[in-house]
């Protein structure tokens, strides 16, 4: 029997793809002789570009036709075909492309319950890794236990390390990596609070900013005064360079963002900082050493994404999350009111 010719669709985003990671190696292990396509968007392929674990990466341009895809992918014949997105453009192509496809459980409905009875109902939903698998029960695959994965070039891992050195950065201190942005406004934890704990952090550990080219503002409000032990990287390189600097530090600060699941994929441990969302949705740090800081408050969650304003208008989820808070949760973890931690399982190297 010939090897499965396996196609995967997730077009974004950053978290989500890192999340499907946990599969494509189970799948890779399962079957090693399999083709495995996978289609992404064009601006979210470095997520996956260097992935070992799949045999071709097809990208496509948001706002493209739909069709030009489908017609090139239908020219091949798939065993299987796995919808690992769900939403209405994947829907539309799996019609146009055709043939038996195979999606996994959003749970929307169960979101839903959570954010309008604010945890009450609802239960936890299973990680959003694992329930991947539903897509792919006919390749008779597992989780295996380990985390996601990223993997980095030498190009950009000399590129973090040409950067660090330029700054002195991670020398003779600890380097932390700190990531203030997020794609909707509820998820960003106030400047003023990032700038508290990069004051704090400063006293004892270099410090340096991750993001897009969209977080230079506030990457320059935290960084202003630090006297050299905090350096901007925010827009200063892709995906890939972004990864090998969290890949060097020794702890990351960041949101319910990709960036955060971009931690866990390099192995470095993370503090999750959790506002409109939470843990019950399924996606927070996978088989991985974080800690979650968060309050416990009735008007949690309220959304399953975040979005542009505080529903009640005072956004008290991060508002009132505090520096100091989140520096007793980088300390101590386990014994720190709203702190829940993590641990690190054993995963498989990157090789």
């Amino acid at each position: 029997m010939p090897p499965p010719n396996i196609l995967v669709v997730r077009f974004s985003s950053i978290g989500d793809l890192l999340l499907t990671t946990p599969l494509l190696r189970a799948i890779r292990a399962r079957h090693p002789e399999a083709g495995i396509t996978f289609v992404v968007r064009e601006d979210m392929a470095d997520t996956l570009r260097h992935n070992p674990r799949i045999s071709r990466l097809i990208t496509w341009r948001r706002g493209s036709s739909l069709r030009e895809l489908a017609r090139s992918l239908s020219a091949e014949q798939w065993t299987h075909r796995l919808d690992l997105h769900g939403s209405l453009r994947s829907r539309a192509l799996r019609l146009l492309v055709g043939g038996r496809w195979n999606g996994y459980p959003k749970h929307r409905w169960r979101r839903r319950l959570l954010i309008a009875t604010h945890r009450k109902l609802g239960g936890r939903l299973d990680p959003v890794a694992e329930r991947y698998f539903a897509a792919a029960r006919a390749l008779d695959v597992r989780p295996d236990g380990g985390s996601p994965e990223f993997f980095i070039s030498d190009d950009a891992a000399r590129q973090a390390d040409s950067f660090l050195a330029a700054h002195q950065l991670g020398c003779d201190r600890a380097l932390i990596a700190l990531a203030p942005g997020a794609a909707h406004f509820t998820k960003r934890w106030p400047t003023r609070h990032w700038i508290a704990l990069a004051q704090r952090l400063g006293e004892r550990q270099d410090l340096v900013v991750v993001g897009g080219a969209g977080d230079r503002e506030v990457a320059d409000a935290i960084v202003d005064g630090m006297n050299g032990r905090a350096v901007s990287a925010a827009g200063a390189f892709s995906l890939e360079g972004t990864g090998a600097l969290i890949a060097r530090a020794a702890g990351v600060v960041a949101g319910d963002t990709g960036l955060l699941h971009l931690a866990t994929a390099v192995g470095t441990p993370v503090t999750g900082l959790y506002g409109p969302t939470v843990e019950e949705f399924g996606f927070y740090p996978y088989r991985a050493s974080a800690r979650i800081v968060q309050l416990d408050l009735s008007c949690r969650p309220c959304s399953a994404q975040g979005g542009p304003r505080c529903p009640l208008g005072h956004h008290h989820c991060l508002e009132q999350l505090t520096a100091d808070r989140v520096i007793a949760a980088m300390n101590a973890g386990d014994d720190v009111e709203g702190v829940t931690p993590r641990r690190a399982d054993p995963r498989p190297g990157n090789g």
